[in-house]
């Protein structure tokens, strides 16, 4: 089953990490693509750094920031494909991450063919 692991930190928090957090991040890399288990996604840009658009008026509308003003903010993302659930979760707590804020775990639907 494909799942993708949304990444979530405060940049704060993530600012204080020690640096041998981005060797722990390669090493996770490695494992992953050793154990088959998916593709290593990518590091985000700031979130205040981006924009935030919306249509609902029918006239574009944008906005500067996150689409959520919350500390924790969407950092990244690591898509799986691995038998189950739990073996989803099992990478998501291998995460570097995981230290410095919040992995979820989402579940990928097939895409259906016209």
């Amino acid at each position: 089953m494909r799942y993708m692991l949304l990444i979530h930190h405060d940049d704060e928090a993530l600012a204080k990490a020690p640096p041998s957090l981005w060797g722990e991040y390669a090493a996770f890399r490695e494992a992953l693509l050793k154990a088959g288990a998916g593709t290593p996604g990518e590091r985000l840009g700031s979130s205040k750094d981006g924009k935030s658009v919306t249509r609902r008026s029918g006239t574009p509308e944008i906005l500067d920031g996150p689409y959520a003003d919350t500390k924790e903010q969407f950092a990244g993302y690591v898509m799986l494909d691995v038998p189950d659930l739990d073996a989803a979760i099992a990478w998501a707590a291998r995460c570097p991450s995981a230290q410095y804020g919040t992995v979820e775990v989402r579940p990928i639907w097939p895409t259906r063919e016209p």
